[in-house]
Parts: structure tokens; C-alpha cells; sequence
């Protein structure tokens, strides 16, 4: 029987701690990060298809979002699908394209994580030379790979309730692993 009584102690004990890594496991990824895989091309060469990523969810109830971010999103068109996509303008601020050079407020954006020059989409929510303005609670985002991106210039603002959160580490592949920075 003391034996039976150690093993059910060593049981109980393991299961113990299994149920509270668990727990802490559950807290950290319901409200502190998440894990997200990068699929499409759309963020190339800052992103590859297949890159793993670590998405904080509480670095904007600190800190709005700022230009350059990258972020995840919900899909406008189905929230069951993430977006990851770069903050060109938040609110308040005018986006202007004209002949693929992206304009903030009237200043043209120095752009070197992109992979091809800005086109537009023929009947997408943005079109040469118009300028918009983000609102109140909304942002304008766009993928690193112009041509390969469904963005803002395609369907619009995307509101910040939204956002899931800032893109702030790539753990895989390995000689990828790092911090993520704004450019």
C-alpha cells in the first residue's frame, strides 16, 4: 500500500503541474500572444510564405498603432482569416498614390522594404492621384509585395477592432529568428 500511496502522489503531483503550465498557456495565448504561419506572398521579402510569427495582443492597449507596424488583422470578408499587413496611415492621415509613390500628408514614403512599385486595383477603394482620409478608428494597410497584396487599396480601411495585434518576433526558420522591427 506505500507504494500505491507514492505512486498516486507522484501522479497527482505531475498532473498538478501539467494543469498549471496549462493554465499559464492558456492566459498567455487568449490574452497576451499569439502564434500566427504567414501563407501568400504578399509580405514578401519581409515575410515568406510559411514563416512563423509571434503577434502581441497587448502592445495597442498601451500605445496606438504607428506607421510601419506590421500587423494581423481579421479579413473584412471572413474574420475566420488573418491578414498580415503593414500600417501605412493612421487615422486622421491623407494616403495619396500617384504613379506608384505612395504619399502620407503630402510626403512621399521612402518604401525600401517593398518588393515591386505600388500598383493599383482597377475598381479597388483607391484610385491615382485621389486622396483619401483615414478615419477615427480605422487604419490604412498594405502588404510589402505590391502586386501580390489584397490590401487597402483593394477594400478599404481596416477598423481597429480588428486588429489582433503588432507582429514583434519570427521564430521560424531558424536563420530567420528575430525581433521585428519598424523600418
Amino acid at each position: 500500500m506505500d507504494i500505491f500511496k507514492k505512486l498516486l502522489t507522484f501522479v497527482m503531483d505531475i498532473l498538478e503541474t501539467i494543469i498549471f503550465v496549462g493554465s499559464i498557456f492558456i492566459v498567455i495565448y487568449l490574452f497576451i500572444l499569439s502564434p500566427h504561419q504567414v501563407k501568400g506572398a504578399s509580405m514578401e521579402p519581409t515575410f515568406e510564405s510559411g514563416d512563423y510569427i509571434l503577434t502581441s495582443k497587448i502592445t495597442y492597449k498601451f500605445r496606438s498603432p504607428e506607421k510601419d507596424d506590421v500587423i494581423v488583422f481579421k479579413s473584412l470578408k471572413n474574420p475566420e482569416i488573418d491578414f498580415i499587413k503593414r500600417v501605412i496611415a493612421i487615422q486622421g492621415q491623407k494616403v495619396k498614390i500617384i504613379n506608384s509613390n505612395v504619399l502620407v500628408d503630402d510626403h512621399t514614403l521612402q518604401e525600401l522594404y517593398i518588393s515591386a512599385p505600388t500598383t493599383l486595383f482597377e475598381g479597388g477603394f483607391i484610385q491615382n492621384g485621389i486622396e483619401v482620409t483615414v478615419p477615427e478608428g480605422y487604419l490604412f494597410v498594405m502588404g510589402d509585395n505590391r502586386p501580390r497584396s489584397s490590401d487597402s487599396r483593394d477594400f478599404g480601411f481596416i477598423p481597429m477592432k480588428g486588429v489582433i495585434g503588432k507582429v514583434f518576433f519570427r521564430y521560424f526558420p531558424p536563420q530567420k529568428i528575430g525581433v521585428i522591427k519598424n523600418e
